[in-house]
Formats: structure tokens, C-alpha cells, sequence
């Protein structure tokens, strides 16, 4: 009888639906396979804010428990949520191909307040990266903190007194959830691997490793490191305002965008670099490295103190 590759997954719907995909690529190429559901800290406590508690890897750190432990023999995250250094035994499996990379601003009634400058909006993201960005452009208006599952904010917006809250287009569009009432914010430069899904597996797991390679997408992987590799250079965490985008571009360059924030968006460094794809592997940690001689330690250690 066939080897049966459980998968660990989170109990969200976004979760499952990212669990169902890689479930799908795996059945598709061959292989049986199980879900193993796992709630995680981040799932149970709903109401402090994520910078806060700690937030590196609490998404995934129960996953990676029941990984190393033998319980489940994949375990499928947002990479977004991946810390950049991954827990000993533990290995990246296959990045799946990127969905929508975009932050979307769900609103009440309508947007026009966003073009009158002495109107106080409330806005509700846990996000520092977005806080400080919305402030940045909008430095008047109120940020209030937001957690929980897609499903649950959205409810949380629709009984509370704000103006609108800040999603990842991905994780609305992907359990078919995005509102009429939604605005793509295109300026707003996305986390580091936003809208890709991993799966990650033992080190010593060959079978495992070996039926992911056929849903790994080169150029996915590229760009998503690149970014966390910018992120890492810049010892920056999740609760880090850091946004990095990297993609690819005409002749097979990769086109990337980084910047760090201060929390309350009034300092800010960004960066644009260009690579052919075949010399592109370090552009992240360079352009970081480029940063950190302009002073964005200074940015980061400013963030920390804040939180």
C-alpha cells in the first residue's frame, strides 16, 4: 500500500483552503494524503495584538512541533508567516505559485472621505507594517487593532464604529470572500512573501521532500527568498514595519522593491533594484545591506522600542 503524506494544517478556512491546495497537487501527481487540523496560539488568543505576544512563528510553531514530533508529515503555512529562520530539521518542501500580493481597504459606505485632508477616519489592522504605512499617507487618521481569521474580521468591522480595515487581497479572493465594497491600495508595498503558500516537511523526510517537488514554482521561490532575505539582512521580524516585493519582469529580470518604516510612518527608506533572474539570489540581502548603511538599524531598533 501507498505511503498516505499527512498534512498539517491550521483550522481557518484560509488554512484549509491552502491545505486543500497542496492536497489537491499532491493527489493530482500521484500520492494519497490526509489533513491533520492543529489550532495554533495565534488561532486562540484573538485579542492581543501580535507585537505583543511575540509573534515570531506563532503561526507556525504548533505546526513545526507536530512536525519534528513525527504527527503530521507536511506542514503548509503563509509564507508571510514563515519566520526567515526556519527551526532546525525543518525545510522548505515546495512554494507553491503566488497568488494576488496586494493589501485591499474594505470599506463602509464609500471612500470619499480618503480625499479630505482634515477628516479622522478609523482604520483597523493588527499589521504594524500597514499602520505605518497608512500613516504615512494619512497621518490624521485613527488605527485601531484588529485579529483573528479573515472570517472574524470582517464580522469584527461590521460591529464596530470604523471606517473601513486593511486585508490581504489573497487571503479574501481565495475563500471567496471579497466584498463589492473594496479598494485595492496600490501603494501600499506588500510583506515579504505575501500571497505565496508553503509547504515545508523534516529534512530527513526524502519521500515527503520528493512529492512536493512537482507543485515547486522556480520563480515563486526566487522572489518570496529574495524578500525574506531582505527581511533577515534587516533583522526584522513580522511585527517589523518591512514591506519587500520582488517580481518578475521583461528578459527574465527580477524587479525588486523593499522599504522599512518607522511605526508611526514619518521615517522612512526605500529601495529599487534590478537583477537578471540567474545572478538574482542575494539582491535582497544587498539591497538590505544598502539600507543598513543609511541608517535603518536605526528605523528597526526604533520599531522594537516602540512595540
Amino acid at each position: 500500500m501507498q505511503q498516505q503524506i499527512r498534512i498539517g494544517t491550521r483550522e481557518s478556512q484560509l488554512a484549509l483552503w491552502q491545505a486543500h491546495r497542496v492536497q489537491d497537487l499532491l493527489h493530482a501527481a500521484g500520492y494519497s494524503t490526509v489533513l491533520v487540523p492543529i489550532k495554533s496560539e495565534g488561532d486562540i488568543d484573538l485579542v492581543t495584538p501580535l507585537y505583543e505576544i511575540g509573534v515570531q512563528g506563532i503561526f507556525t510553531k504548533t505546526l513545526d512541533a507536530a512536525l519534528l514530533s513525527g504527527r503530521i508529515d507536511i506542514a503548509v503555512h503563509s509564507l508571510k508567516d514563515v519566520p526567515t529562520q526556519m527551526p532546525k530539521n525543518i525545510v522548505t518542501a515546495a512554494v507553491l505559485e503566488r497568488g494576488p500580493v496586494k493589501d485591499l481597504l474594505v470599506y463602509k459606505e464609500d471612500v470619499r472621505w480618503m480625499q479630505q485632508a482634515d477628516y479622522v477616519a478609523h482604520i483597523a489592522t493588527s499589521s504594524t507594517r500597514r499602520k505605518a504605512q497608512w500613516l504615512r499617507r494619512f497621518p490624521q487618521h485613527q488605527l485601531h487593532n484588529l485579529r483573528g481569521n479573515v472570517n472574524t474580521r470582517l464580522q469584527k468591522l461590521n460591529s464596530e464604529p470604523w471606517n473601513g480595515a486593511i486585508f490581504a487581497a489573497a487571503g479574501l479572493e481565495r475563500i471567496g470572500l471579497r466584498p463589492a465594497n473594496a479598494v485595492e491600495l496600490d501603494w501600499m508595498l506588500p510583506a515579504p512573501a505575501q500571497g505565496a503558500v508553503v509547504a515545508v516537511c523534516r529534512e530527513d523526510d526524502k519521500f515527503s521532500r520528493q512529492a512536493c517537488t512537482s507543485f515547486n514554482h522556480a520563480p515563486t521561490r526566487l522572489c518570496t527568498h529574495i524578500e525574506r532575505d531582505f527581511l533577515r539582512t534587516l533583522m526584522g521580524g513580522c511585527t517589523t514595519p518591512i514591506s519587500a516585493y520582488a517580481y518578475v519582469a521583461t528578459n527574465n529580470n527580477i524587479q525588486f522593491n523593499g522599504e522599512v518604516c518607522s511605526p508611526d510612518g514619518t521615517q522612512t527608506l526605500t529601495i529599487a533594484r534590478t537583477a537578471h533572474a540567474t545572478t538574482a539570489y542575494d539582491l535582497g540581502a544587498a539591497a538590505a545591506k544598502i539600507l543598513l548603511e543609511q541608517g535603518a538599524a536605526d528605523i528597526v531598533t526604533l520599531s522594537r522600542n516602540a512595540q
